[in-house]
C-alpha cells in the first residue's frame, strides 16, 4: 500500500497494491498496523455505501462538530468521482484550502479525510458508488456543512452549478466566511 501525502497535512491518497492475472485482481484496501504507521491511531466504527445514479450528482461538503467528528476512508466501487476535502480547521495554514483526487475502481485510490475537513464528491459518470469508513457514528445533533461552491474555496468542479443534482440541504449550506466550527489547528 502506498500512502503519499497531499496539500492539506493529514489528507492522505491511499493507493493498495494489485495484483492480477487471467481471472482478475486481488488487492488489500486496508490494513489497521500500515493506517495507524500513516495516519494515525484511528478506530473506524461503521461502513457506509452511498449509490448515486446521475452523472453531476454533487454531495457535500459534510462534517460532523466535535466530539462527534469523523475522519472518513473514502472508494469507488462503481463508476467515478471526484472526491474532495476541505480543511476547516481554525487557525490552521490551510485553512479553507482544498484537495480534489478522482477516485474510481480502476485505480483503486482511496482518500483518507481527517477530522477537522470537509468532505463532498461529484460523480463523474452515471451508477457511481462511493464506499467509506468513518470513526464515528453519524449524529444529527453534531451534523454540518459547508457550501459546496462557495467561490472562496474554489474547487473547479466537473459541473456546473445548474446542472449539479444536490439535496435541498447542500442546496443551502453556509459559505466559509459564515462557518462555525469547533476546529482548532
Amino acid at each position: 500500500m502506498q500512502f503519499e501525502k497531499t496539500e492539506l497535512p493529514g489528507v492522505l491518497l491511499i493507493t493498495p497494491k494489485k495484483f492480477g492475472d487471467a481471472r482478475g485482481y486481488f488487492m488489500e484496501t486496508f490494513r489497521a498496523s500500515l493506517f495507524e504507521q500513516e495516519a494515525g491511531p484511528f478506530h473506524f466504527v461503521q461502513d457506509n455505501r452511498s449509490f448515486s445514479a446521475e452523472k453531476g450528482t454533487v454531495r457535500g461538503l459534510h462534517f460532523q462538530l466535535n466530539p462527534k467528528a469523523q475522519g472518513k476512508l473514502v472508494s469507488c466501487t462503481a463508476g467515478a468521482l471526484l472526491d474532495v476535502a476541505v480543511d476547516i480547521r481554525k487557525g490552521s495554514p490551510t485553512y479553507g484550502q482544498h484537495v480534489a483526487v478522482e477516485l474510481t475502481p480502476e485505480n483503486g485510490c482511496q482518500l483518507w479525510v481527517p477530522p477537522g475537513f470537509a468532505h463532498g464528491f461529484c460523480t463523474l459518470s452515471p451508477d457511481t458508488v462511493i464506499s467509506y469508513k468513518v470513526t464515528d457514528y453519524y449524529s444529527p445533533d453534531h451534523d454540518r456543512g459547508l457550501l459546496w461552491n462557495d467561490p472562496e474555496i474554489g474547487i473547479d468542479w466537473p459541473v456546473v452549478a445548474e446542472k449539479a443534482i444536490l439535496s435541498d440541504k447542500d442546496k443551502i449550506q453556509p459559505r466559509l466566511a459564515e462557518l462555525d466550527t469547533n476546529f482548532k489547528f
